[in-house]
């Protein structure tokens, strides 16, 4: 019912996370809320923000059932939007709270597509850190909310070339190595995220500390083997538009 709906969206997730366990439906969380769950006692209160919404990822197969699970758990659908859209996303509110969830089917798409399906069964509650980067890290506008969620993860986690409690660097490069437009904007933000170190109240250490692991991110990209595709659209550079813009939704 509507009135099991938690005020916290942190609760809120841990409780559509749950009860997509008890059904077997596939669901992870991605998104600024993912970030606070991983990352827990980690997380770092300057970087902490209220969050209107939650993100989840789910198969091409279980869209249904993520509807069903949703319904179940008091949240209205948006029955036009999934009508039409449901093969790559779903939304959902709560009208009360005015809280919104946005299920995306298989892939992330905004700016960029990022392919995230395959790595579900890394965790099972979020996304793995890299895919919660990279969600933040292929928006060409990049905004304060998105710049903080990037920096809560390089501040609490390190950059490896595994899942384990780090930022997958070899996970991260395997997708810019073959998409020149998701490297360009990877790579921009990493000069915006260096450049605003000195505005989000961080310490010396902590600033040489995130911005190694800004570097090492970015020396990843740089380093990895590109595809034929790659350098050929890399001639091309900024005289055609590398990214798409995210289509505004009517809620």
């Amino acid at each position: 019912m509507a009135g099991d709906i938690r005020d916290s969206l942190v609760e809120e997730a841990a409780r559509l996370l749950a009860a997509a366990r008890e059904r077997d439906v596939p669901l992870r969380l991605l998104g600024g809320v993912a970030i606070q769950i991983m990352l827990g006692e980690r997380m770092d209160e300057r970087f902490q923000r209220e969050s209107a919404d939650l993100d989840f990822l789910t198969t091409k197969r279980s869209g249904r059932a993520v509807e069903e699970l949703l319904a179940s758990a008091g949240w209205e659908p948006e029955r036009q939007f999934n009508a039409l859209n449901g093969a790559r996303r779903l939304l959902f509110e709560d009208a009360p709270s005015g809280h919104k969830i946005d299920v995306f089917v298989e892939s992330f798409e905004m700016c960029h597509m990022l392919p995230l399906a395959e790595r579900m069964s890394v965790r099972e509650d979020t996304l793995p850190a890299a895919e919660l980067a990279m969600t933040k890290l292929q928006v060409v506008s990049l905004n304060t909310k998105d710049r903080n969620d990037l920096y809560a993860l390089l501040h609490a986690l390190e950059v490896a070339d595994h899942d384990d409690d780090a930022i997958n660097a070899l996970r991260i490069s395997e997708l810019t190595s073959g998409d020149w437009g998701l490297h360009h904007t990877f790579e921009l933000n990493f000069a915006r995220l260096r450049d605003g170190l000195a505005e989000v109240g961080l310490s010396e250490p902590e600033q040489a500390a995130v911005r190694a692991r800004i570097d090492a991110l970015h020396e990843a990209i740089e380093q990895a083997p590109k595809s034929r595709g790659w350098r050929m659209r890399a001639r091309i550079g900024e005289r055609k538009r590398w990214y798409e813009e995210p289509e505004e939704i009517e809620r």
